[in-house]
């Protein structure tokens, strides 16, 4: 109520409302059904890779990485290529999985939320990012690997900040755990020939992918357009409000100004607009990602930008929607405020990680 009266007072009742609801008709049919084509065609390479043993080779090249990185068993990378190839929640269907969990000692089971949280929709997000090249004139691979870097780093010390937490709480028992390199090199494939396991495997992951497409639409449509409406003021400024789409009172360029130049030196940012990505990313990245056209139409989005979106998108991944739900399902609703801290820093350190890993660059 203290942000709605004054926007009703200020663009006026009946102006609110019809750009609300045309901003949502836009957001809906330009980005909300281009990031369902992206999550459908992103879930069908997803479930060809997991049906003919891709996803089986990353797990077995990645997995010695884990120990030194995470200080987690190696099988925690199935939890990372699980989560990078769909969202969050996928991880917690891991957990409940006895043969997982049998690797893990206790404190360690907490950490699986800030681990998988940490590479939730990676895919999607670096596959929308580089579908955006030809919308700013240039190839943005390289910004988009150094995001996913970014990203990397931020889980690095989500995970172990709350590890720190976690061991506080639990204790860190000594009890011997299994190797889980010993594991079975078996994994479940389906029957028939080639291509009908091809056909079933990229019908079944673009399946999953319309189930992430329906289930950003909430996001997008809620969250998008009310910082749309805080983001940008009337189109024309001698004819005042209009009730057009992307109208609104400019509240965050506004407060972004007030801190602005410790932005622009955490992240490289050069307009306060753009702060209106990360922020909107702590709710939903899908619903952060339907801002980033309309950066590129005003200008203001280079390959830093791009490279640090890339990076906080895809590290916070919408994780105060999230990590409550998730803490709960593994049994650990205690810690969420610590899971929710260390992750608030991992997402801060992943996107300053990638904006100076660009200067260097």
């Amino acid at each position: 109520m203290l942000i709605l009266v004054p926007m009703l007072s200020v663009m006026g009742t009946a102006n609110f409302f019809q750009t609300m609801m045309l901003t949502a008709h836009d957001l809906l049919i330009n980005t909300v059904f281009f990031l369902m084509a992206v999550a459908v065609l992103t879930g069908a390479v997803s479930g060809m890779f997991s049906e003919f043993g891709v996803i089986h080779i990353l797990d077995k090249m990645l997995k010695f990485l884990m120990k030194p990185l995470f200080n987690l068993p190696g099988i925690a990378v199935v939890g990372v290529i699980t989560t990078y190839f769909s969202d969050n929640p996928a991880i917690i269907s891991l957990t409940k999985d006895r043969n997982f969990l049998r690797f893990f000692r206790k404190w360690q089971l907490p950490l699986l939320c800030n681990l998988g949280t940490s590479f939730g929709m990676g895919l999607l997000i670096s596959t929308f990012m580089i579908a955006q090249s030809t919308k700013v004139g240039h190839s943005v691979f390289i910004p988009v690997f150094i995001g996913n870097l970014g990203a990397l780093i931020g889980s690095i010390i989500s995970v172990r900040m709350m590890a720190h937490f976690s061991k506080k709480e639990i204790g860190d028992d000594q009890d011997d755990f299994e190797d889980s390199s010993n594991i079975s090199d078996k994994r479940t494939v389906r029957e028939g020939s080639v291509f009908h396991r091809l056909l079933a495997a990229i019908l079944e992951g673009g399946r999953v992918g319309v189930e992430i497409g329906m289930g950003i639409i909430p996001g997008v449509l809620i969250v998008s357009t009310f910082v749309m409406m805080l983001t940008y003021g009337p189109k024309d400024a001698v004819m005042g409000y209009q009730g057009i789409a992307y109208e609104g009172v400019p509240v965050l360029p506004w407060l972004g100004e007030k801190i602005f130049p410790i932005i622009k030196f955490l992240f490289g940012f050069n307009s306060s607009e753009l702060l209106a990505f990360p922020l909107t990313s702590l709710g939903s990245s899908g619903a952060a990602l339907a801002l980033v056209p309309n950066f590129i139409e005003n200008g203001i989005l280079g390959n830093n930008e791009i490279a640090v979106f890339t990076a906080m998108g895809m590290c916070w991944s919408g994780y105060l929607s999230t990590h409550i739900a998730m803490m709960d399902a593994l049994g650990y609703r205690n810690l969420t405020n610590k899971a929710i801290l260390s992750h608030t820093v991992g997402g801060l350190f992943a996107g300053v990680t990638a904006h100076f890993l660009m200067l260097i660059f």
